[in-house]
């Protein structure tokens, strides 16, 4: 096996350990909730004045799709929801009764994805959930919506494949002598369906957002989609397919000139750049390297898995032998690059979007990363079989009238070489046969043996498209995890009454020592409040531990501190009064997890 040979196994490896071992940050795609203020299914003693919901990162909301709900099954909100940077606020009515509310919201992450669910705390006391029990039922993205996004990601990768691959093969290997009129229909065919799946995924982002049904759709929604990030590539992406269909005529008739050229490549470039810029890449802790790697990704796999289609298609069945003996070698170097940046962009990426052996092995995304990779190493081998074959059958000898001992000695080594020499004597419509080189007998079941195996690379390719489809769709899998985490950790709450808004930390929010942080507010949240007096107990009545007082230090006039020993685990009940002068003062309840 040659030096080069030797690349593809050895950049998997290397991607696969860098996957298992290295630390990376969590990656920003798919906002997920990080804290809410009142806290899940805690009792306050006062109606707040308003909701607020932190994710971990900025969050776009939805129209009419986030609500609170009295006990009595009327809106306890206002209508007139906020997102500032990572934070939701939903303001509530004054006066609501006692009882429990149920909270739902559906919002838009960075990523251009839907974040929806919900979740109910009580004021005073506790009461049926309003509306039943999932309190996130009424915003929940159609399944029928989700499965045709994917299905129109899978018709976009399809139609870059047919327009990339087709298209390089035309302008550097297809022979004078073939006709162009077929492989051209192809990167045309190839072109509409770029076409058509931007249109496509544009309609279904509507609903898909929104969280309505397929044909649900209205102009407010399709106002806001346009607006986005997501409407702005997508309607780029439509333009640049239609760009490219009026180039590509000229380069199928063989008068495609530099400007022609130029210009494709540009719009080439533009055109791939939308994928990452309206996706998981765009989001990520280091959007440059993974909207860069994703490009990379999308461009290897359209050379890749095009150029294979045409060399099925169309070259094993038209072009002779001598044809073949300049052209697959090129192609087959051009695909170990192809391969070798598939498996270096894929692990960058993976990188930034699993980064654990615990994301991979347990989140829907790192196991369907696990079936991709799985998929492509059966690829790589039946690929190793055909570039055997090829090496065998289609790669040119050199005469001993043209080369010394020296010459063949390195042959090996200097293999993409020759191949790049072949690609011009391709060019040249092979019409010199006295410059011809030596070529080894080419069997008829060569042929056979290597366009079944390309066939075969271009079925589980097709597969692994259909993998990579869902993949879009699916939350990263630091996403997940860190959404499955986040109950652990040091526990976060903000309180809302007339006389003060009040943040109250307790950490570790473990068994054992815990030190509790107050910050006090303005109830409006415009500045700091000053405290004249704080007091706070805790308690756990489930295990019948009744209050002890928390010693509380305040260190500024808005910022107290204290600890406290709780033990055991459990759901305890602190309570805090906030003294703000001679006459006014507040007491808050909060109930906070303690795990073992």
């Amino acid at each position: 096996m040659t030096r080069r040979a030797w690349s593809i196994p050895l950049a998997t490896l290397f991607g696969v350990l860098l996957i298992l071992l290295l630390p990376a940050s969590p990656a920003g795609a798919h906002a997920i909730i990080e804290r809410t203020a009142p806290v899940a299914d805690t009792v306050v003693d006062q109606l707040p004045g308003e909701i607020t919901l932190t994710f971990s990162e900025p969050v776009r909301i939805v129209a009419d799709k986030i609500r609170v709900i009295a006990p009595d099954g009327s809106r306890a909100d206002t209508g007139k929801p906020a997102a500032r940077d990572t934070e939701l606020v939903i303001p509530l009515k004054s006066g609501g009764p006692k009882g429990t509310y149920l909270v739902s919201y559906r919002v838009i992450s960075a990523d251009s994805h839907p974040v929806s669910g919900g979740y109910s705390f009580s004021y005073g006391q506790v009461s049926a959930v309003p509306g039943g029990s999932d309190a996130g039922a009424d915003v929940k993205t159609d399944a029928v919506v989700k499965n045709a996004m994917s299905v129109a990601r899978f018709i976009g990768f399809a139609g870059l494949i047919l327009l990339v691959g087709p298209a390089l093969v035309l302008f550097a290997l297809w022979p004078r002598r073939l006709s162009a009129r077929d492989p051209g229909r192809v990167a045309l065919t190839g072109t509409g369906l770029l076409a058509f799946s931007a249109v496509l995924e544009l309609y279904l982002q509507i609903p898909y957002t929104s969280g309505t049904s397929l044909f649900d759709v209205s102009s407010t929604a399709a106002r806001e989609v346009l607006g986005t990030a997501f409407g702005a590539a997508h309607l780029i992406r439509i333009a640049v397919a239609i760009a490219v269909a009026v180039l590509l005529r000229p380069l199928i008739a063989g008068r495609a000139g530099k400007i022609d050229q130029t210009l494709l490549i540009i719009l080439g470039v533009v055109g791939l750049a939308t994928w990452p810029i309206s996706g998981h890449p765009s989001a990520s802790p280091v959007p440059t390297l993974t909207v860069v790697a994703d490009a990379a990704h999308l461009a290897a796999m359209a050379v890749w898995l095009g150029g294979l289609l045409m060399l099925f298609a169309f070259l094993l069945r038209r072009a002779n032998t001598r044809e073949l003996t300049a052209i697959v070698p090129v192609w087959s170097g051009w695909a170990l690059l192809a391969i070798t940046v598939l498996v270096l962009a894929g692990t960058a990426q993976a990188l930034v979007e699993i980064g654990t052996l615990d994301a991979l092995t347990g989140t829907t995304y790192g196991r369907l990363v696990m079936v991709k990779v799985g998929l492509l190493a059966v690829i790589l081998g039946v690929a190793a079989y055909s570039r055997s074959i090829t090496n065998r059958r289609f790669t040119p000898a050199l005469t001993p009238a043209s080369a010394d001992s020296s010459d063949f000695a390195d042959a090996d080594d200097d293999a993409d070489d020759d191949a790049d020499a072949d690609s011009d004597f391709a060019d040249s419509d092979f019409a010199d046969s006295d410059d011809a080189p030596v070529v080894p007998p080419a069997e008829p079941a060569d042929r056979a043996r290597l366009r079944r195996a390309v066939l075969i690379e271009v079925l589980i390719a097709v597969v692994v498209l259909g993998v990579t489809s869902v993949l879009v769709q699916t939350s990263p899998a630091r996403s997940e995890a860190a959404g499955d985490k986040g109950t652990e950790g040091p526990f976060t709450t903000v309180v809302t009454t007339n006389l003060v808004k009040l943040e109250v930390d307790v950490s570790p929010g473990r068994v054992g020592p815990n030190t509790v942080h107050l910050y006090a507010l303005k109830p409006d949240g415009s500045g700091p409040q000053t405290v004249a007096e704080w007091k706070a107990t805790a308690a756990l009545p489930a295990k019948g531990i009744e209050p002890i007082v928390v010693p509380i230090l305040s260190l500024t006039p808005d910022h107290a501190t204290g600890s406290v020993t709780l033990t055991p685990a459990g759901t305890w009940e602190m309570k805090f009064t906030v003294r703000v002068d001679e006459f006014n003062q507040t007491t808050i309840t909060v109930q906070v997890p303690i795990r073992s």
